[in-house]
């Protein structure tokens, strides 16, 4: 598993090393064919920032070499805002004052034929609180088994599972999970994550392992910066990524790097990141793996979205509703966080379209499961 291989790197050294990092490491790491974890720290570092247009150049390069000019569009269903975990940045956390929503069948028929409605969104991204009992893994079947008319490609964002219940909900129709390990930082993880389930860094992290042995078609994975310093955290992440390669080869995967952004609870990042860091960040991951899809949410404004879709990112969710039932049910319900990018799925394929691309809303059809 990877929590125990994890152990074998140390995170002030990892911090000290992508410091370190000179120019002539740089360039060492944009001539090589295949990038080593040294190659990408130089990426990530600051001496790489001089280097942004030729990253860029490089990024955009293998991005269409692999996937052409095209975005792949998708949805999240947020069904529950009920969580028992206590984590300080998330408005879900179990501690904030607000009603507590846990969709019905009904209603998440209901969501679906709204979504719809917006677009002819293929790939649905379905989300809940981590709440065992009111969401566990017989609410997450039903949910697919009730989405399944109305979408090609399925994919949860939820609690992790165990392996059995990872396999089960893939033939109930699932095609792909998304966790966030939020910080690879061992020692400080329990400061963010003091209670629930999710305090528990280890089932958290080898999650990916579980997901890859039950045979997953999609891995998503990603940190949230803000947390700790990004530039260890991505490091490790990337680290994660190609320990998950050698071992689930084929699986197909995803990496998404969303910056924290104001939610119920009062919580304030530790860390900023600014647009040209987020901007090397997604380069570095391009280069350092040709073959990831890169996502980038709805947290993110228009005017980043609309610059990094030629230069790296390969999928994008449009006219996201972060509270349970936003689409049609409940629509002033509490949200998770807010949305940078209001904009509604038509504007945003506009907005691919405008800049020579193809917006893709379906990537996945059902004979293939």
């Amino acid at each position: 598993m990877f929590s125990d291989e994890l152990k074998n790197y140390d995170w002030a050294e990892t911090t000290a090393r992508i410091a370190s990092k000179t120019a002539a490491d740089v360039e060492r790491a944009l001539a090589a064919r295949r990038l080593t974890d040294d190659d990408f720290m130089a990426l990530v570092s600051p001496a790489a920032a001089p280097y942004l247009e030729r990253m860029a150049t490089l990024s955009r390069r293998y991005t269409q070499e692999r996937f052409g000019r095209v975005i792949s569009l998708y949805i999240p269903l947020y069904l529950t805002n009920s969580c028992t975990n206590a984590c300080v940045y998330c408005g879900f956390n179990r501690h904030n004052r607000f009603k507590r929503v846990v969709l019905t069948p009904a209603q998440i028929d209901d969501e679906c034929r709204a979504i719809r409605r917006l677009g002819p969104f293929e790939n649905l991204l379905i989300v809940t609180g981590e709440n065992p009992a009111v969401a566990g893994t017989d609410y997450l079947e039903e949910a697919l088994r009730i989405c399944r008319p109305y979408f090609s490609n399925l994919s949860i964002e939820v609690m992790p599972l165990s392996t059995d219940d990872y396999a089960r909900l893939t033939r109930a129709g699932l095609n792909g999970v998304t966790c966030f390990q939020e910080t690879y930082n061992r020692d400080r993880y329990k400061i963010y994550h003091p209670a629930g389930q999710k305090s528990d860094f280890a089932w958290r992290c080898d999650g990916f392992d579980r997901m890859g042995m039950a045979g997953v078609h999609r891995i998503g994975m990603g940190v949230l910066i803000g947390l700790e310093d990004w530039r260890t955290d991505v490091t490790m992440m990337a680290r994660h990524l190609r320990y998950l390669r050698r071992r689930y080869w084929r699986t197909r995967y995803a990496v998404n790097f969303p910056r924290m952004r104001p939610a119920a609870g009062g919580f304030h990042p530790n860390v900023v990141m600014t647009d040209r860091e987020l901007a090397q960040l997604t380069f570095a991951f391009r280069i350092f793996d040709h073959d990831v899809d890169i996502s980038v949410s709805t947290r993110e404004f228009p005017r980043f979205r609309d610059n990094i879709m030629t230069l790296g990112a390969t999928s994008l969710s449009a006219g996201s509703k972060t509270d349970p039932g936003g689409y049609h049910t409940y629509p002033q319900s509490s949200e998770q966080f807010a949305v940078g990018d209001d904009r509604t799925p038509a504007e945003v394929a506009d907005a691919i379209r405008a800049r020579g691309y193809e917006a893709v809303w379906k990537d996945w059809d059902k004979v293939f499961d």
